[in-house]
């Protein structure tokens, strides 16, 4: 297909949660802040939880915080920016084959830099007219996704001419993500064998969420169970379990910590775990997962503990990616 070299037929918007510019307590606590402001995370009473925010957690919580992301951080950077801007790139590259011009892609994060907002702008300055959005949650949830459709709303009441706009809410059961993740865990157990177990580690949410109509947990439950039949396991072989718990609020269960604690006991030594709900390794997956629930395992009597990363630039990922532009961009070419 080829299309006029001169207007772009539509721009991409590749969004992630985000991360603090630096591994420092100071960018850490206004990375934070942003982030634990957004009612969509903390729907609390803002006359209770702001208090509770500025005077209790960001005096206490970003230098705890800081010293694990320095535990992973690496030389080029916040590991999910790294990601985040090769994942970029490689997608504006085969979009570009695809379809024959050239497709801007542009980055933006939820929170921290470089903002939806920098996004945006970048893409209307290129004259895209025209915008498909696509955020790097498999599964939908009000904290992840509705966040970005607001902060998107927010943006546009400043402009003139809103430009035509397509937001992928999911793709937790598309079958080039369930392959993906598949090919990864085989790729896995080809190079380090397979274990007793393979637990499938989402992030968190409140029950109360669920309970008031979010269908993420609905969400993660059908990725795992697709994710397991492609893998041809049994259900003794494989576990779903949430993790990132954070306050004092009931959250869904099996905890990832208490299930990593309590297997050994039950007869498990050997433990393989990936987090289908990350597009990109970040603090959740690299320090809480590959090494906190090692740790955690290891200390409870496992024996071995093997952490899957992400798909991350995965040439697999980058083309599930290009298929879910296509598909939003049906009609524009």
């Amino acid at each position: 297909m080829i299309l006029s070299k001169t207007t772009p037929a539509f721009g991409v918007l590749l969004v992630n949660l985000g991360t603090p510019d630096t591994p420092t307590t100071k960018d850490v606590r206004s990375f934070l802040k942003q982030f634990l402001s957004d009612p969509r995370v903390v729907d609390l009473n803002p006359l209770i939880w702001k208090p509770i925010l500025n005077g209790v957690i960001l005096n206490f919580r970003p230098s705890k915080v800081a010293k694990l992301y320095q535990a992973i951080w690496w030389d080029e950077g916040s590991p999910l920016m790294v990601v985040s801007q090769r994942q970029r790139e490689q997608l504006a590259g085969m979009l570009a084959q695809e379809f024959g011009q050239s497709i801007p892609v542009e980055l933006g994060m939820t929170y921290g830099n470089p903002s939806l907002a920098l996004g945006l702008d970048k893409l209307k300055s290129q004259g895209v007219e025209r915008i498909i959005v696509l955020p790097l949650y498999p599964q939908y949830s009000c904290s992840t996704v509705a966040a970005v459709s607001d902060a998107i709303a927010s943006e546009y009441k400043g402009w003139r001419e809103v430009p035509e706009t397509r937001i992928n809410k999911e793709y937790y059961q598309h079958p080039g993500y369930i392959s993906a993740l598949a090919s990864s865990v085989k790729a896995h157990w080809e190079r380090h064998g397979q274990a007793d177990k393979l637990l499938m580690s989402f992030h968190g949410i409140p029950v109360r969420y669920v309970t008031e109509g979010d269908p993420y947990q609905g969400h993660c439950e059908k990725t795992s169970e697709l994710l397991a039949k492609e893998l041809g396991l049994n259900h003794d072989q494989w576990q779903l379990c949430y993790q990132s718990i954070f306050g004092k609020e009931e959250w869904l269960t099996p905890q990832t910590d208490k299930t990593l604690t309590s297997l050994p006991a039950q007869g498990v030594k050997s433990v393989d775990i990936i987090s289908p709900a990350f597009a990109a390794d970040c603090l959740e997956t690299l320090e809480e997962l590959s090494i906190g629930g090692k740790e955690m395992f290891i200390e409870a009597g496992g024996e071995r503990y093997e952490f899957i990363p992400c798909l991350n630039t995965n040439p697999a990922h980058i083309a599930l990616l290009v298929e879910l532009v296509k598909q939003q961009s049906q009609g524009w070419c």
